[in-house]
């Protein structure tokens, strides 16, 4: 496939452009990588660029929407699998964030359900988005989970460059990335797909 190199600037350029093509309506956003690829990094660049467009933005983060720590790591903090099954609250951001933008649905978001430091309830304030509001989900493991949305922008990072930029005392996740690659690939199901190895010197990948 095609890969063709971009500035940062750029590369959100074209995600916004692929979100207005998605429709003048409401507009989902998973933008799901691994931790080393900072996919918070790009998701915070879609916003400016939107707002300018008349397009109000929710940002919402998937470590926001993590199980209460009596699930989550009931089987250890250090399971890969629990990792991979067990930690987010896949059913908790459809109902909160994603399914009030679908058709018939409320437009009201909750951007945030559970603080992890303190482990309990975040308490957050919901937020009515108009007709062409969009939300923009950034975390790890999102695809292949039935979530829905209108754009799926992947960052795909080498295995050596995974493992060589996973901190130590986080390398017990690496195999809950193999597993995602080898049971979801998101590499195919993802509607976009950026080459992360290089942070300041992204790539994008078309059909």
């Amino acid at each position: 496939m095609p890969i063709r190199p971009l500035t940062p600037d750029a590369l959100a350029g074209e995600l916004v452009a692929a979100i207005e093509r998605a429709g003048p309506g409401h507009v989902r956003v998973l933008v799901d990588g691994a931790p080393p690829a900072r996919p918070e990094v790009l998701a915070d660049a879609l916003v400016d660029p939107l707002r300018v467009r008349s397009r109000p933005v929710v940002r919402v983060s998937a470590w926001d929407f993590l199980r209460p720590a009596s699930v989550r790591l009931e089987r250890g903090r250090t399971d890969p699998d629990s990792f991979y099954d067990d930690w987010l609250d896949a059913g908790a951001l459809v109902r909160e964030v994603l399914a009030p933008l679908g058709p018939g649905g409320s437009g009201e978001v909750l951007p945030r359900l559970w603080d992890v430091e303190v482990e309990r309830a975040a308490r957050a304030e919901r937020v009515s988005l108009p007709a062409s509001g969009v939300v923009v989900v950034d975390g790890p493991l999102l695809l292949g989970r039935g979530l829905p949305a209108e754009l799926a922008v992947h960052l795909a990072l080498s295995d050596t460059v995974l493992q060589r930029r996973t901190p130590a005392d986080e390398a017990w996740t690496l195999p809950a990335y193999a597993r995602y690659a080898d049971e979801v690939d998101p590499v195919s199901v993802a509607d976009l797909v950026v080459r992360a190895d290089h942070p300041d010197r992204p790539a994008l990948q078309t059909a």
